[in-house]
């Protein structure tokens, strides 16, 4: 399931976008609205969005700028923009912000069921095949916690080499069996299990940029050699590294 953010300056589509679609049949749920981008950070730091569905020309701050502003803070939320014919063109200006799709108003259920098809990197209907693997590491960013917030602010930072549990406890000050018992209260999840989903986001943004070989990913990522990492992603997407591959070259071929 994907988390998305809508961001329209014009209540009437905004309102439209977020009550008049079928987001359940798509493989998405509406997790927060804004009118400008301005607010629109705050919306998405929030609630950590898969995919940020915005406008380009709105007051404050426009699509662009906040687009600019998301990649400027490391956000791997995927951004589709929203334009009219008049302003496309000035849209094609964004390419190099990696913008993942350019949608013409008024979008239609079909053109939003193709751009977050191609996001989550599965055939339609969405629905069918929910991705829910990182569950736990989104329930981790949604909580208040301090331990686990400490836990995760250690992942982001050093998810690439060697981490441990007991590492970070003694960090802290508290003990192992602790921190993994609030860890499991608040997400579900092991400190592995988390980690692993961690490095497993970071491994498909690399993979979907098409730039890194597969063993390079693995070693980039903290997975170290590749079949220690084909068993981790076939354990969580039920695929293997170099399928998901395949897949997206076939996506883009489309």
């Amino acid at each position: 399931m994907l988390d998305l953010v809508i961001v329209e300056d014009e209540e009437i589509i905004r309102r439209g976008l977020v009550c008049t679609i079928d987001w359940l049949r798509l493989g998405a749920r509406v997790v927060g609205e804004a009118a400008n981008g301005r607010e629109a950070l705050q919306v998405i730091r929030q609630a950590r969005p898969d995919v940020v569905l915005t406008d380009i020309k709105m007051p404050v701050m426009d699509g662009i700028a906040l687009t600019q502003a998301l990649k400027d803070e490391n956000n791997p939320a995927k951004v589709i923009f929203l334009t009219s014919y008049a302003d496309f063109s000035y849209a094609q200006t964004a390419l190099h912000l990696d913008v993942r799709d350019y949608l013409l108003k008024p979008v239609s259920e079909d053109d939003l069921a193709k751009a977050l098809g191609k996001i989550a990197r599965k055939p339609l209907p969405v629905a069918e095949r929910e991705i829910s693997w990182d569950e736990g590491l989104k329930a981790a960013y949604h909580t208040g916690n301090p331990y686990v917030q400490a836990v995760l602010q250690r992942i982001e930072a050093g998810f690439r080499g060697k981490l441990s549990s007991e590492a970070i406890a003694a960090e802290l000050g508290v003990s192992s069996s602790y921190l993994s018992r609030k860890l499991k209260e608040e997400t579900g999840q092991t400190f592995s299990g988390l980690l692993a989903q961690y490095r497993l986001q970071k491994a498909i943004e690399m993979l979907q940029a098409g730039t890194w070989r597969v063993y390079e990913v693995a070693e980039q990522t903290g997975f170290g050699e590749y079949k220690n990492f084909s068993q981790v992603f076939k354990k969580y997407l039920h695929t293997t590294p170099k399928a998901f591959m395949q897949e997206i070259t076939v996506g883009i071929k489309l």
